[in-house]
């Protein structure tokens, strides 16, 4: 666990400083991403990841993300891009009733998962969540204030967390076009919006 404060946010990536100085780059699921407040004092619980050209910091906010986090990355064919993407589109708890129910439909509205390597993960996961019991459902509170942020400083945010999901640009921008309204006003409301475009809900 890494405690600290929020210096900066550039979804899905943060900078927190810890009191002894040092600052920790650290890419966030965008739930997780969506409760950090720029100087709010946070603790968040973390993957160190590990390959032969890079090391990398994964956060979340939740310890049972992090946890379901390090059995996605344990699947063939799941890496840590694809296991955040799916921790952005489904919360956690629909990821463990998906593998309960056997529902594929779920995990195919993730970028990157077909039907076949949703199949794949729910097979490697049956029996695996029954330690997390039961789990709260992704909620819209707790996010982020930037009601300050310009309207182009949002869509550029916005664009560059869903690229990152894996989401190509021309389907990023037309997911933003279609979720603007006057209702929307920060990032964090545009993102999760724009998300339930691309999952078609």
């Amino acid at each position: 666990m890494i405690s600290g404060q929020v210096q900066y946010l550039n979804a899905p990536m943060a900078c927190i400083m810890t009191s002894s100085g040092v600052g920790y780059e650290i890419e966030f699921p965008i739930p997780s991403f969506c409760q950090l407040t720029i100087g709010a004092q946070t603790a968040i619980y973390v993957h160190h990841h590990v390959r032969e050209d890079a090391m990398s910091l994964f956060g979340f906010v939740e310890r049972h993300d992090r946890d379901i986090f390090r059995k996605l990355i344990k699947i063939n064919g799941v890496g840590a891009k694809m296991a955040l993407a799916m921790l952005s589109t489904l919360s956690a708890a629909e990821i463990k009733h998906a593998v309960e129910t056997d529902g594929d439909a779920a995990l195919v509205r993730v970028p990157g998962i077909g039907k076949k390597t949703a199949q794949r993960i729910l097979l490697d996961l049956k029996g695996k969540l029954n330690e997390f019991g039961e789990m709260p459902p992704m909620t819209a509170e707790g996010l982020f204030d930037q009601s300050a942020d310009n309207s182009m400083l949002i869509i550029a945010e916005v664009e560059s967390a869903l690229i990152n999901l894996g989401y190509k640009e021309k389907e990023a921008q037309a997911a933003i076009k279609n979720a603007q309204s006057d209702e929307i006003n920060n990032t964090s409301e545009l993102l999760k919006a724009a998300l339930r475009q691309l999952s078609g809900f």
